[in-house]
């Protein structure tokens, strides 16, 4: 069954509109989950905020959005407030400009989503838009609500739709000298590097999304499925060896012909 779209609204470009959906490109949805119960009932436990001052619960009707001004005093922001203020960018993507499809670094992408026509009207548009960025090799900038915060994002031609990336703001990026500055400007010895490059290449394989399961969820539904049929936990699985910490004094060399030899054998 598909996603429910998480979002929808409309695409933009010049005089050119059509209507669009969002969905999340990525889902946590198959993760093991965990509620905190009452091992004496068996019960979920409930949260509750509760009145710093007086310890008296809050209830729902009373629950509102604060902004501290100064320590202990805060302003009220009311629901319609905050959609007072809101942008045209909570309905509306609208590409501002354009930028070269290899000019924006990695460590900018956010959180990506799926972004594809909502009618078959607008798949003709749609295609469209998606096609001349593709031709161009370009990426869509825009600005899009999402959440209530208005973020930068980044539109990429992806088969038949369009790759949505939200931005990361200019504060939350860090210069790269700030942690790389200490490192001293070391040239790499060119026979070493040969060598290395030897390893890359006898390890060398197409990517496949097996690289990057996670053993620990598997773990978790067996212990999991194992409990529900009553069999009692499984047996504590033995801990792989841990690998012995290295020498003080290594020699580069001899550690890469061994490497290197170890990856002919297999």
């Amino acid at each position: 069954m598909a996603p429910r779209p998480y979002w929808k609204g409309y695409l933009k470009l010049s005089l050119v509109t059509c209507p669009v959906s969002l969905t999340p490109a990525t889902s946590s949805r198959d993760k093991v989950r965990f509620h905190t119960v009452n091992s004496e009932t068996g019960n979920r436990v409930r949260s509750r905020y509760i009145d710093t001052e007086t310890g008296d619960p809050v209830e729902d009707d009373d629950e509102v959005r604060g902004y501290e001004v100064e320590k202990g005093r805060h302003i009220i922001i009311e629901d319609e407030e905050l959609e007072a203020v809101g942008l045209e960018s909570t309905r509306t993507i609208n590409i501002e400009q354009f930028v070269p499809s290899d000019s924006i670094e990695w460590i900018w992408y956010d959180t990506p989503y799926y972004l594809m026509p909502d009618d078959e009207v607008a798949q003709e548009a749609f295609a469209v838009i998606r096609k001349a960025m593709e031709s161009t090799e370009t990426l869509g900038i825009s600005r899009l609500v999402l959440a209530r915060r208005e973020r930068a994002v980044m539109l990429q031609p992806h088969g038949k739709g369009i790759v949505l990336w939200t931005l990361r703001f200019g504060d939350e990026v860090r210069e790269p000298k700030e942690v790389f500055g200490d490192i001293a400007d070391r040239k790499a010895d060119p026979k070493l590097v040969k060598m290395v490059q030897e390893v890359i290449d006898q390890r060398s394989k197409p990517w496949d999304e097996s690289m990057v399961c996670d053993p620990v969820q598997e773990n978790l539904k067996k212990l999991i499925a194992s409990k529900k049929k009553k069999r009692g936990a499984p047996k504590k699985a033995k801990r792989a060896e841990e690998t012995a910490e290295p020498d003080n004094v290594v020699n580069i060399m001899d550690a890469l012909r061994k490497s290197i030899s170890q990856e002919k054998k297999k």
